[in-house]
């Protein structure tokens, strides 16, 4: 099998939750043009409905479904609309996640279950729901977990992100420990872990913190429009079929320091 083989989609079904913008919409992108059938999936119809016509207008098949991955006894409904459309799931990007910015000593409990349950409890669910509908029957899959690099260390004063750092070390081990027991399957699962990139999310932290972040980051910028496409690329496809249960950073080295 030649390199570029290994690197083709074509004819595998991806579903990437929270794929309307940002992080999501960018690995979208890369996977519909290495072949893959897509199925994007965010609370915000018009966001959807946005996604779509960029992603068709690049000439990749997609379908839409408006979910609030926080209501997990709707998620089976979500898979029953992908595997109507496409017939299965062969990759699953578990990218949606939410954060919440408050000093530990008065991080409302409201806003701790909302990134526990998002960033953390909607993985697992959808993955088992995927794992056992689509994957395991089939013996094969590759699911990915876009955790970050607050996973691997603390965050500078005043970040106060205590929740979404948490959740992501609890997406890192979840990684882990699902490829362990689901590798004798044929399934693959790895994470993600990108720095700073521009997004919704991180807007706020990037205009605050963008040229003392930029200064202590060895490549001296923050993640791009497409420095995401081959992680995600080279995790969903059989480029990577020996590795399970790893991470890729994609920090500019920032993680480093």
């Amino acid at each position: 099998m030649s390199v570029k083989q290994l690197f083709d989609l074509s004819g595998q079904v991806a579903l990437v939750t929270g794929g309307s913008r940002g992080l999501g919409l960018q690995m979208a992108e890369a996977l519909g043009e290495m072949g893959a059938q897509l199925a994007i999936t965010a609370r915000k119809a018009d966001e959807l409905a946005e996604a779509k016509s960029h992603l068709e207008a690049l000439g990749y098949e997609v379908l839409t479904v408006v979910n609030d991955l926080q209501k997990t006894e709707d998620i089976p409904a979500l898979v029953d609309q992908v595997v109507e459309r496409f017939g299965t799931i062969d990759i699953l990007v578990n990218n949606a996640g939410a954060t919440w910015g408050a000093k530990a000593e008065d991080y409302p409990d409201a806003a701790w279950h909302k990134v526990m349950d998002l960033n953390v409890s909607a993985p697992f669910f959808l993955s088992r729901e995927v794992g056992k509908r689509c994957m395991i029957p089939r013996g094969k899959g590759s699911i990915i977990v876009t955790a970050s690099v607050a996973a691997l260390k603390g965050t500078p004063p005043g970040m106060n992100t205590i929740a979404y750092n948490t959740s992501k070390a609890a997406a890192l081990h979840f990684a882990r420990t699902l490829a362990s027991e689901w590798g004798h399957y044929g399934i693959r699962v790895n994470a993600i872990c990108p720095g700073f990139f521009p997004s919704k999310m991180a807007s706020g932290l990037i205009e605050k913190l963008g040229p003392a972040m930029i200064e202590r980051t060895p490549l001296r910028r923050i993640g791009g429009e497409e420095d995401l496409k081959g992680a995600v690329v080279f995790l969903a496809s059989n480029a990577s079929r020996h590795i399970t249960g790893e991470s890729i950073v994609v920090d500019g080295g920032a993680s480093l320091i």
